[in-house]
């Protein structure tokens, strides 16, 4: 969906695009080593009697990264729980306005949880720690944490951005997400069979 409607958002669109694809490659790999990892686990334990010695290390890093990454990503599809009762019932002017608003201090927190959390992992890099069983530099676990809170900072700039057009009848939940009550993907792929449907006629 944001490879096609990325042009016509100009060059945030593309950005966003190209950090979205690479935020799905992270989080694709993460689960799927993950997902290997604890197979191969549990295969050796019970067939050879011997557990890999990183084998839980390993995954802890991995839940950190799939964690962390996958923020920017929900904040991306717009599928971050939001408690809306008082919004929804909102005119779309003020909604759009309040949108803005919430985009903006979202973002500011996200910017300084970020910041914070780099600078841990300095403190952490400048000790010269070490993970125990794959004697990895440990801030390499924990920069993962200050890159998933900036990329979402990011994103909610981006909405914040997205919404500043009140002549736009929509509220976006991110910047390319309309806010609505359907998935976000059900809803692209229903809107993608219409057009090609109007296209046929």
């Amino acid at each position: 969906m944001q490879s096609g409607t990325a042009t016509r958002f100009g060059l945030l669109g593309k950005i966003d695009a190209v950090i979205g694809r690479i935020e799905v490659w992270i989080l694709s790999w993460g689960i799927i080593l993950m997902a290997l990892n604890t197979i191969a686990n549990v295969f050796g334990r019970y067939v050879f009697s011997q557990s890999i010695y990183f084998s839980e290390e390993l995954n802890e890093f991995l839940i950190v990264i799939v964690t962390f990454m996958g923020l920017g990503y929900a904040t991306r599809k717009g599928i971050h729980i939001r408690m809306s009762a008082i919004y929804d019932a909102l005119p779309i002017n003020i909604r759009k306005g309040l949108m803005v608003v919430i985009a903006a201090a979202t973002a500011v927190v996200m910017a300084v949880l970020a910041w914070y959390a780099l600078e841990y992992v300095q403190k952490v890099a400048s000790r010269g720690r070490i993970t125990p069983a794959l004697q990895l530099p440990l801030y390499l676990t924990y920069v993962w944490v200050a890159i998933g809170l900036a990329l979402a900072s990011i994103q909610y700039v981006l909405t914040a951005i997205r919404n500043l057009n009140f002549a736009e009848k929509d509220v976006y939940v991110s910047y390319f997400e309309i806010d609505s009550y359907e998935d976000p993907e059900t809803a692209a792929a229903i809107r993608k069979y219409e057009d090609s449907t109007e296209a046929d006629k």
